[in-house]
């Protein structure tokens, strides 16, 4: 059967028309389910967004610094080109205190111009009796209905997202039947991606871009290694001359998040000399929320003055600050001399494996016994925690739930403890596991 992929919508505006508002009230609740992960920073930058049988995801396209009306008009362009490129969907935000502005008009041209679907939303309308004629002014922006909403009363959302679906074309969604390993190259500028992708690519390598008709900034790589058939996505392709570094560090989280979105491995790629950056954890971080298999790749390692000591160190400091991901495989290479490149695809056929493996329900039932035996589950104002059974229920990333009597009582560390004696048992390395608790009363067992 066909994969679906999942659309994304990117918002576009000017600064504090209330883009993070409205990010946190569609994310909502969505929010909770991270909060226990150590490590990883929350930067408000895309939500993952369920509404109907749709879910999809939101994109800021980053925020503008208000210096001066060109430099808004200029970076509100760069983020509108950004949408273009990346979105299957785009919404135009607003804001009916300030009314139309002449930055609006010129993005609102550019965005008409994309043929791509835009849905203009008027923000801050807290009452729409009395509003309705300010909202009315936006048709001039020649974009079709406005509509109105207030993020932060939550109001209009409804309407808003029901025209966000509805604008979703289900056949370019659709990715064709496609069975080789998706790896995303991701990392920041200069770490050495391509020249990693074109060494592993060799010859016989063959760029595909342009999937399904949808254009994206990262390219398709096709390569074949011993028989096999790989896709490496690739972020690099984005090397703006003139263009300021810090913005760019936000841009390539968003164009990384839709690579990421489509692969079953992350290669991070990481500058020896220069260790785990602020923006390789984010990068990492969005990864390993994405549920992916992981493969840390130190390239230029030969530039690095080594002892017998030197790889272990150095692993222990990475693994220290990715704390939150300690099933991350790791690779020293170099992709001038192409030194262990090749252990690249070994270690991508694993993870592979790996991120795809199914435990027998038995199997598991028996780990999860014996390490109950093992380490007695927590109490709490005299009840005992009690798991009666655990089985998995999906792959890509290996899934589990776990049946107890009573889940607040499951916590956070007993949870990882099970996990450790699952994957000392069975490796899965490079893959993180995801653990779902039940609650079981006891009268239904």
């Amino acid at each position: 059967m066909s994969k679906k992929r999942k659309p994304i919508v990117a918002v576009v505006g000017r600064p504090n028309v209330g883009k993070s508002t409205l990010f946190n009230s569609l994310a909502g609740s969505k929010l909770a389910i991270v909060k226990d992960m150590p490590g990883v920073t929350r930067d408000r930058l895309y939500a993952d967004v369920s509404w109907l049988n749709y879910n999809f995801t939101l994109i800021d396209t980053g925020g503008i610094e208000p210096d001066s009306k060109d430099i808004i008009l200029s970076q509100m362009r760069e983020q509108a080109q950004i949408a273009i490129d990346t979105a299957d969907v785009i919404l135009f935000m607003t804001d009916v205190r300030q009314g139309l502005t002449d930055a609006d008009s010129k993005v609102a041209d550019l965005l008409r111009r994309s043929k791509k679907p835009i849905i203009l939303v008027v923000n801050k309308v807290d009452n729409f009796n009395k509003m309705m004629p300010d909202v009315y002014e936006f048709y001039n922006l020649g974009i079709g209905t406005p509509y109105p909403i207030s993020s932060s009363e939550r109001l209009g959302m409804g309407e808003l997202l029901d025209e966000v679906v509805a604008n979703f074309d289900e056949s370019a969604m659709e990715e064709e039947d496609d069975d080789r390993p998706k790896v995303a190259i991701v990392g920041k500028p200069n770490v050495g991606k391509s020249s990693i992708i074109n060494k592993l690519a060799g010859e016989n390598r063959v760029i595909v871009s342009d999937i399904a008709g949808t254009t994206r900034d990262a390219i398709d790589t096709e390569v074949k290694f011993n028989g096999k058939d790989y896709v490496f996505i690739d972020t690099a392709g984005l090397r703006r001359k003139n263009k300021i570094k810090e913005e760019l560090e936000k841009y390539m989280i968003v164009r990384t998040v839709s690579a990421v979105e489509r692969a079953d491995v992350v290669v991070l790629v990481i500058d020896a000399s220069e260790g785990v950056t602020e923006q390789d954890a984010k990068i990492a971080g969005i990864a390993h929320e994405r549920g992916k298999g992981m493969i840390i790749v130190v390239n230029k390692w030969d530039l690095v003055d080594k002892n017998d000591k030197t790889m272990n160190e150095y692993t222990r400091k990475v693994k220290e600050t990715l704390s939150y991901m300690p099933y991350a495989e790791m690779l020293f290479v170099s992709a001038e001399t192409g030194q262990r490149l090749n252990k690249l695809y070994e270690t991508i056929d694993m993870v592979i494996e790996n991120h795809a493996m199914r435990v027998a329900t038995g199997v598991l039932n028996e780990i999860m016994a014996e390490a109950t035996a093992l380490q007695q589950p927590p109490t709490d104002k005299g009840k005992r925690l009690r798991l009666y059974y655990i089985t998995q229920v999906s792959v890509k990333p290996p899934t589990f739930v776990i049946f107890v009597n009573d889940k607040e009582l499951m916590h956070f560390s007993y949870t990882r403890y099970i996990e450790n004696k699952v994957r000392e048992a069975f490796g899965f390395r490079g893959t993180p596991l995801k653990f779902i608790i039940r609650e079981r009363k006891d009268q239904e067992k």
